[in-house]
């Protein structure tokens, strides 16, 4: 927070990375006349490459888009990292008829899939942002040629992770770029993130004053480094688990910690998601925050998005002295993304029914458990229609607020409209629950004392019931519970074979039908966009794709 991304970005640095050729060969962006002089302002450029993850475009507004073809406020990172990641899962569905939202609900997307298509070129958009910086200014400071490279390796990782077989360039280049498959990405990644390391910042936990807030140190590093080989059997089909738990050890033992201390009548949890969670403890488990500022960087599609689509008018999040204000602690309220029925079971033992149609305080308190951050008070705990636009079907979100935890009463954010709180695309919770993972995996799928301590952290910081060991179906549980809404489960499902193929595992909706059915694996990927694919001759469809 209180960090001015957009006033940092010089229109002449702006300018020149828009005139270079796109490392997928076509990609929808502005173009502009290539004759224009321009002098690379090496901090402007730096800056951009970060600002791609919070905000659309460069102007005041995300109107000023840098993907062309779909709206300004639908294109940013985060809104499509929810809608590729969360809408065709267990956790989230929605009640809009946006172009390509159904095909994400139900599980039938394709390469035509205009949501796919923003996710797909946002991430590019990116790696070209680094791919210039690199090529103009490569030089200019070690750290700093690091950590571009680093971010370079993460939207590669999100395109590997959901698209798989992809165009790949290290280069600002006119040739049409070569098809990597999974596997080669999977290897560049390993290895550009194994040589960054010791130019990378010491791992240190930091607030939004302190310098080097959201970017990339050490602790970033070894927690993007476990995320690639928990998942690295679903990349290249050869386990990596003590990989896994060994890089994300290094994390739980850096400074980075979860938050632990409530304030206000918030709960621990809840200060992660809040209007001042990069001033407040929380922001001691926020490896890696995106960031947001409610005057300064503004976006729809960042952590607005998080809080406005999933509240009306009539809701609220608990906090002792807030309880009656009907606000997520700004003026939007969009009433779009409720939770499906299944995570809600997850607090309540399978059993979605005995959630209370109640406050969010009950709901915590029925569900002894302060992650169950639910509204049910005028809902239904069942979505009874994947078509009809009523909010009101399927339990509402309360997660993700503007409310200022250092305040007695919430209030104390510098926009009512545009949100302070940062998001946490990357926080410590997660080597917890890898660490706990990767253990059980180690160990006949029962987890050791070491790991049961883990994952024990994260439920005692909720204030729920600790176990003497964690089973497999326990975890994957677990990771929904501390990470719902959050842009990764998805991932998860494909990692435990729960998502698509013959799994004994259906939610509601999951195919298209209420009570649910399967659907090919070949569905574990997303296809190439169409656009692509005819730019590009080098490319082919996913299997199971045409």
């Amino acid at each position: 927070m209180k960090r001015n991304i957009k006033t940092m970005l010089s229109l002449s640095a702006f300018a020149l990375t828009l005139s270079m050729s796109s490392c997928v060969g076509d990609l929808d962006v502005k173009p502009i006349d290539p004759n224009l002089n321009t002098k690379v302002d090496v901090e402007a450029l730096f800056n951009k490459c970060f600002a791609n993850l919070g905000i659309s475009g460069n102007g005041s507004s995300d109107d000023d888009c840098d993907v062309d073809g779909i709206d300004g406020g639908t294109s940013g990172f985060v809104r499509q990292l929810f809608n590729s990641n969360e809408l065709p899962t267990d956790e989230a569905i929605c009640c809009w008829g946006d172009p390509g939202i159904a095909g994400f609900t139900n599980n039938a997307y394709d390469g035509a899939n205009p949501m796919l298509e923003g996710f797909y070129y946002r991430l590019y958009f990116g790696v070209s942002m680094c791919n210039q910086y690199l090529a103009e200014a490569g030089n200019y400071n070690a750290q700093m040629t690091a950590e571009v490279r680093w971010l370079r390796a993460l939207y590669y990782y999100y395109l590997m992770d959901n698209f798989g077989n992809i165009p790949f360039s290290t280069a600002v280049t006119s040739v049409k770029p070569p098809r990597y498959t999974r596997a080669q990405v999977y290897e560049f990644i390993e290895k550009e993130l194994l040589e960054i390391e010791p130019q990378l910042s010491d791992a240190k936990a930091k607030t939004s004053t302190d310098e080097g807030y959201a970017r990339p140190d050490k602790a970033a590093n070894w927690l993007l480094l476990s995320r690639l080989y928990l998942n690295a059997e679903v990349y290249t089909g050869t386990a990596q688990w003590a990989k896994a738990k060994e890089y994300a050890k290094k994390v739980m033992d850096s400074s980075y910690k979860l938050n632990m201390t409530g304030r206000n009548g918030w709960s621990a949890y809840q200060m992660l998601f809040m209007g001042d969670n990069g001033e407040s403890s929380a922001a001691k488990e926020a490896v890696l925050p995106v960031l947001q500022d409610g005057v300064l960087t503004t976006s729809w599609a960042c952590s607005l998005f998080l809080m406005a689509s999933t509240y009306d008018n009539t809701m609220h999040p608990y906090a002792a002295n807030v309880d009656g204000a009907a606000t997520n602690g700004t003026t939007l309220a969009w009433a779009g993304n409720r939770a499906r029925p299944n995570l809600v079971a997850q607090f309540f033992n399978g059993n979605a029914s005995a959630c209370p149609l109640s406050t969010t305080k009950d709901i915590i308190a029925a569900a002894k458990d302060d992650r169950a951050l639910f509204w049910g008070d005028g809902r239904t705990v069942d979505v009874t229609s994947n078509t009809t636009k009523d909010f009101k079907k399927g339990l509402s979100v309360t997660k993700f607020t503007n409310f200022y935890s250092s305040s007695t009463t919430g209030a104390g954010a510098s926009n009512v409209q545009f949100p302070d709180a940062d998001f946490f695309l990357m926080r410590a919770a997660e080597a917890y629950l890898t660490y706990g993972e990767a253990d059980a995996r180690l160990n006949g799928g029962k987890t050791s004392t070491e790991g049961t301590n883990a994952i024990n952290a994260l439920r005692t910081r909720a204030n729920a019931k600790t176990q003497s060991f964690y089973n497999l179906s326990d975890i994957i549980s677990e990771w929904s519970r501390e990470f719902f809404f959050e842009g990764r489960r998805r991932m998860d499902l494909i990692r435990f074979g729960l998502y698509g193929g013959n799994s004994s595992y259906v939610w509601s909706w999951k195919g298209g039908t209420q009570a649910g059915r399967n659907f090919a694996a070949t569905r574990n990927l997303f296809d190439i966009p169409t656009k692509d694919l005819n730019a590009n001759p080098n490319l082919k469809h996913n299997e199971g794709y045409n």
